[in-house]
């Protein structure tokens, strides 16, 4: 019996030092996300490890690469996803042609696991701990209160108004279509959150520029317009995708730079902070994001409300809205819905349980917001 134990003992340390920086990676991570997992619901420990660490690594990063023309965080996903490749062919080549391929595909694997639980514990605690502090609606005081179709329709009406305004306000192209230049509102970026920094303290933030993607293209395929990298703290954009909707979307990731995670929340402080700048690009491309979550809701609630707003659109602001859903119903492939199916399991591994469908919250934030400004705007227009 000792014979068997003892020969079990040296199979099992022959494994483990053929690899063991691998075996040491895996069980580092795999103690870090048991003790995430176990106590990310301790909110003061959460909010002890996101004030005295998490966030001002955030705030370093976003100022250090500031100063870059690019983007840091693509530069080391695409060296990332180009090592990986290369890895996994030497592999495969390594396998066809060499000996020992139980001892080479034992190391493959560990390399993965190892490589996959480093990058999500990464993601655990410069992104996870958000989820377990204080939310916008707790550090604002701004807090969603039950909406009633009536109301809904008047923040509809309200930002239908406020788009058409502000859509005659911007530079269109030839076929009426919103064409402003796209490096001056990502210039415009490092200072968007001024006026809002002012009136919410919670959103306060570094003065840095939103990085438009390179490969813009690959994120429309995974259905991303957009995305906060925690590693760099940069708030990366996708340029390709149409351009009305850019600013909303710079002014989106740039929430989830000052530390706003929830999805929902992050749309809605997009909304406010462009319209408390009142730049009228970011304003316009505001109110189209605006009107967009709440015209889906109004749809749903009652279709003869929702029709009448839409007729109230100008031309020129249905011809952007109609672009952008042209442009992404190119995009509806396999890789779209496995891209969809993959975030809403990193969502929910986060608590957030409704995964991408968790923004109707932003529509209750709009409607409580802005409710009074959209009575008082639809009394003036009854009483002219």
């Amino acid at each position: 019996m000792e014979t068997l134990i003892e020969k079990g003992k040296t199979r099992v340390a022959g494994w483990f030092w053929l690899c063991p920086v691998r075996h040491i990676l895996i069980a580092v991570s795999a103690l870090f996300l048991a003790a995430y997992f176990g106590l990310r619901h301790n909110a003061g420990l959460m909010a002890a490890i996101c004030g005295g660490f998490v966030r001002p690594y955030h705030r370093f990063m976003a100022r250090l690469t500031g100063h870059l023309s690019f983007s840091a965080g693509e530069l080391i996903i695409v060296i990332a996803v180009l090592a990986a490749l290369d890895y996994t062919v030497i592999f495969i080549i390594g396998l066809v042609k060499r000996p020992e391929k139980r001892k080479r595909t034992y190391r493959f694997c560990m390399t993965c696991l190892a490589a996959f639980g480093l990058i999500y514990s990464g993601f655990c605690l410069f992104w996870g701990v958000y989820y377990y502090t204080s939310d916008f609606e707790a550090q604002s005081g701004i807090r969603a209160q039950p909406l009633s179709v009536s109301q809904l329709e008047t923040v509809t009406r309200y930002f239908t108004d406020l788009a058409n305004d502000y859509g005659n306000q911007v530079q269109r192209d030839e076929n009426g279509l919103f064409a402003e230049s796209i490096g001056v509102y990502f210039d415009h970026s490092t200072t968007l959150y001024h006026a809002a920094e002012e009136q919410l303290p919670c959103l306060t933030g570094d003065p840095v520029r939103a990085k438009p993607f390179f490969f813009s293209l690959v994120m429309s395929y995974i259905d991303f317009t957009g995305f906060y990298f925690p590693f760099t703290g940069e708030a990366n954009i996708n340029i390709d995708a149409p351009e009305c909707l850019i600013p909303a979307t710079i002014a989106h990731e740039q929430a989830h730079q000052r530390g706003v995670a929830q999805e929902d929340e992050a749309n809605f402080c997009a909304v406010l902070a462009s319209l408390t700048d009142a730049d009228p690009v970011y304003c316009y491309s505001a109110s189209l994001l605006a009107y967009i979550h709440l015209s889906n809701a109004l749809y749903s609630a009652d279709y003869d409300a929702w029709a009448e707003n839409y007729q109230r659109l100008t031309p020129e602001v249905r011809a952007d809205l109609d672009a952008n859903n042209s442009y992404w119903q190119r995009f509806k492939t396999p890789v779209r819905s496995v891209s969809n199916t993959v975030y809403t399991g990193f969502l929910q591994s986060y608590g957030q349980t409704l995964g991408l469908k968790t923004y109707g919250k932003c529509v209750d934030l709009l409607v409580t917001y802005y409710y009074d400004l959209a009575a008082a705007a639809a009394d003036e227009s009854v009483s002219k």
